[in-house]
């Protein structure tokens, strides 16, 4: 075994030897506005339109995302339960989960949605039609925001 990172009790894998005895040949990928994008591409992946565009602008919680999002999901799971339990959509249980749980799904929903409309927009001159379907989720994701909203207004007044 000739790899250093092997170590016993590994399997062995056996691989195919590269057609032409070398090694493979990088093939330079097309990126946004058609500038090469870095890194060897393998064979079987040339010719074959990009799966991945690179993101040069992270949305600023981005790392926070999940942070967000837990809370306010397990605040929804709470208050969802309490009702479902028969508690009435007045009660302050299902005021204060909706007082938690709503501004923080809110503000990770907007970044998300910032996320999916940058990604978009980088596909456009890579591949318009998934620039398009991320577009659409852009508006379903907006529509959404504007549900959760109305319905978070919609609790703390009952």
């Amino acid at each position: 075994m000739d790899d250093e990172r092997w170590e016993p009790g590994m399997p062995v894998l056996d691989r195919q030897a590269v057609p032409g005895g070398g090694a493979v040949a990088p093939v330079a990928r097309p990126g946004p506005a058609g500038r090469p994008l870095p890194g060897p591409l393998p064979p079987s992946l040339a010719g074959l339109p990009p799966r991945s565009v690179p993101e040069t602008r992270p949305t600023p919680l981005q790392q926070q995302y999940v942070l967000l999002s837990v809370p306010g999901l397990i605040a929804g799971f709470v208050a969802i339960s309490a009702l479902e339990l028969g508690l009435p959509i007045g009660a302050l249980l299902i005021k204060v989960c909706v007082l938690v749980g709503a501004p923080l799904l809110a503000v990770a929903n907007v970044d998300a949605i910032v996320r999916i409309w940058r990604a978009a927009w980088a596909w456009m001159p890579v591949d318009r039609t998934k620039g398009l379907f991320r577009l659409a989720w852009v508006a379903t994701a907006s529509i959404l925001w504007v549900l959760l909203i109305g319905v978070a207004v919609l609790v703390l007044l009952a």
